[in-house]
């Protein structure tokens, strides 16, 4: 049981913090307001370190379910416990995207662009095409899983320093990859909150763009075994 509390913790702090830097950069009157990409991409790889230091010693952070299906893909993971893990992150994800609208809820009322709301929730793509965008969010996921699963190989030593890697790992991708999709490579970070938006009474919210949700859920599960699958490759052509 506390392995899947430490996963609805982790992806909360993820989410609360994630989606926190985009409300305080896209709301009006917010102090942040307009402050760009890099805040939003430096945020978002706070939001990860701090999740997985404050978890990772308890359920190892997946805090996506694309990293735990990647995972027990290769092994690497109980597949009788990725669906419980699953459910937390899914669960955390919708608490935080409501802790952020509890922070923001003034804002919210002060700003007028229904899209700009569902930015603070869920991923959008800024060139619409599901063949790219679906591969722009497989490719970045695969990055993802291969980059933690290089950080955390015993090798490298790092020890208390891998939840800092990882953060900037996705500080990187964001920074690299995001552009096209706002690389949600998490599908809990964005099914979550997606819901959270469309129960929330979010004054001019608009729509939740479910025709667009299948993306940013399933692609990021296809990369997530990809990359877990690229690397160990990898490590027995190199062992």
């Amino acid at each position: 049981m506390g392995v899947y509390l430490a996963e609805f913790i982790g992806t909360m702090i993820l989410v609360l913090l994630g989606n926190g830097v985009v409300a305080n950069v896209v709301l009006n009157k917010s102090k942040g307001n307009d402050s760009g990409w890099i805040v939003i991409t430096t945020g978002w790889g706070f939001a990860v370190a701090i999740a997985v230091y404050v978890t990772g010693w308890v359920s190892g952070a997946h805090i996506n379910p694309a990293v735990t299906i990647g995972l027990a893909s290769v092994g690497a993971f109980d597949w009788g416990m990725v669906p419980g893990y699953i459910v937390a992150q899914v669960a955390g994800a919708f608490t935080g995207a409501i802790l952020v609208y509890l922070t923001y809820k003034q804002h919210y009322d002060e700003t007028e662009d229904a899209g700009g709301k569902l930015a603070t929730f869920s991923t959008g793509p800024a060139i619409r095409g599901a063949k790219w965008n679906f591969i722009t969010e497989v490719i970045g996921t695969a990055m993802l899983v291969l980059g933690v699963m290089g950080i955390t190989n015993g090798n490298n030593n790092v020890g208390p320093m891998a939840a800092l890697l990882v953060g900037i790992l996705v500080w990187s991708l964001g920074l690299s990859l995001g552009g096209p999709t706002g690389y949600a490579i998490n599908p809990a970070r964005d099914l979550g909150p997606r819901i959270a938006h469309a129960l929330l009474p979010i004054k001019g919210k608009g729509d939740s763009d479910w025709g667009y949700a299948w993306v940013p859920i399933v692609a990021p599960i296809v990369g997530g075994v990809i990359g877990a699958n690229i690397y160990m490759i990898c490590l027995s052509v190199w062992s």
